[in-house]
């Protein structure tokens, strides 16, 4: 009873409902620059090759760590280091975001791909700062929850921006519909505004030099050389197995597989929406009773286990309510592990340069779904569908080799600590 009276206090305190509406807030530019904005210009006959080149305007989410030490060095003069510059780069993509929305493609894109660029860079600043504030804001036993609300707000943004969009354009004009989306950065503003201030454990960096040196040389100094290395190999291949995976399922769930329509899928892909938001609840629950560590181990057998459900619709063929089975247990095991990888991410940096060192860590994860998964297609061609999905689920588990070294099952279940600087030395290099 005291167990559960314990988690009702943190799922219902201040700081959970906060990252609700930030992770809203981060989660609601995303498909603004790719999915819902083809959908728009597809509208507006726009040819394919001109479509397929608007996924360049993404390019800043993959840099985003080059200009985090500024976000990390310097302070806005109101709300603080986080909610500060919160409050500029949502008031940035709401402007942006309507800038879009004035545009008219049939007439010419430059002006378009110059608006767009600036949601991707705001939203990619934005997305800086939530985590850094999600990572200072939040205390040890909290980091678990914190994920899954984090996520269940993005999870909504993405419902909204994927799905509410299309038929909202059904109704109006495509600027009328980005002008809401835009109207809609308000929540984002207003939670940065009376969210809880992080409090302020460990110092900024001085210089802009210190921010950008300091968060690699704490990270190894803390962590030692071997098991820094290790836990950054962790990072990269730890979702491996769901990202291939996810790289493919949709061509092979419609003509280069099971040759499902399109509307045979679409049912089971909004449903597999809830059953991540489901997952990423559950995942919250689960690692304030057991902890991140244990946590790590279990959500990746389970995602392996949600791989197998891709294997096993590949043997039986073609079958509809196994499909949606699929669908459902891959999305709720991903909600797992992606909540279990969120916190954990957390528990690595130190707050004084939390901005820098998330982004940086972050990166090489998207290195992973991005660059590692590339070939995927061509791989499920050579194997077969069904040895690549067991390939997939295979892939899942190189992680667990390595989790001994930095969050071994044994250990007292709780989050890996985020001890600050090491008072003896004087790494600001004041003395």
């Amino acid at each position: 009873m005291e167990a559960n009276k314990s988690l009702l206090r943190i799922f219902g305190s201040p700081k959970m409902g906060a990252l609700l509406f930030l992770g809203f807030s981060s989660g609601l530019p995303l498909y603004l620059t790719s999915q819902t904005l083809q959908a728009w210009l597809t509208k507006e006959g726009i040819g394919l090759a001109a479509i397929a080149a608007f996924s360049l305007v993404k390019l800043p989410y993959s840099l985003k760590f080059l200009w985090s030490p500024l976000l990390d060095r310097f302070v806005p003069p109101f709300l603080g280091r986080r909610r500060g510059w919160l409050v500029i780069t949502q008031v940035g993509l709401l402007l942006a975001i309507a800038a879009m929305a004035i545009q008219n493609p049939s007439q010419g894109l430059r002006p378009l791909v110059i608006a767009a660029v600036a949601v991707a860079f705001f939203s990619a600043s934005q997305d800086i700062l939530v985590d850094a504030y999600r990572t200072d804001v939040l205390e040890e036993r909290e980091r678990g929850a914190g994920a899954s609300i984090y996520l269940l707000g993005y999870r909504l943004a993405i419902l909204v921006t994927g799905y509410v969009t299309l038929f909202l354009a059904d109704r109006m004009p495509w600027p009328a519909v980005y002008l809401l989306m835009s109207l809609l950065m308000l929540v984002g503003v207003v939670s940065s505004i009376f969210a809880p201030e992080p409090a302020g454990r460990d110092r900024p960096p001085q210089t802009l030099s210190a921010a950008v040196k300091l968060p690699f040389i704490e990270f190894f100094q803390r962590h030692g050389w071997l098991q820094g290395f290790l836990i950054l190999v962790f990072i990269v291949i730890y979702k491996l197995g769901d990202s291939l995976l996810k790289n493919v399922s949709t061509p092979f769930l419609l003509d280069k597989g099971l040759h499902f329509t399109q509307t045979d899928i679409a049912f089971p892909g909004a449903l597999g929406i809830f059953a991540t938001i489901v997952g990423t609840l559950a995942a919250g629950a689960i690692m304030t009773k057991i902890g991140i560590n244990r946590s790590l181990w279990i959500f990746a057998i389970l995602q392996a286990v949600g791989n197998l459900a891709f294997f096993a619709l590949a043997v039986t063929g073609k079958n509809y309510y196994l499909m949606i089975a699929a669908v459902n247990i891959e999305q709720f095991c991903a909600g797992l592990e992606t909540a279990a990888f969120v916190a954990f991410l957390m528990s690595l940096c130190n707050q004084s340069f939390s901005a820098t060192q998330y982004a940086l860590l972050s990166s090489l994860q998207g290195f992973s779904r991005d660059i590692l998964t590339a070939p995927a297609g061509t791989w499920a061609e050579a194997t077969g569908w069904s040895t690549f999905f067991l390939l997939t689920a295979i892939a899942a588990l190189p992680g667990l080799l390595l989790l001994p070294f930095f969050a071994p099952w044994n250990q007292k279940p709780v989050a890996i600590s985020r001890p600050g600087l090491d008072e003896e030395e004087d790494l600001w290099e004041t003395k």
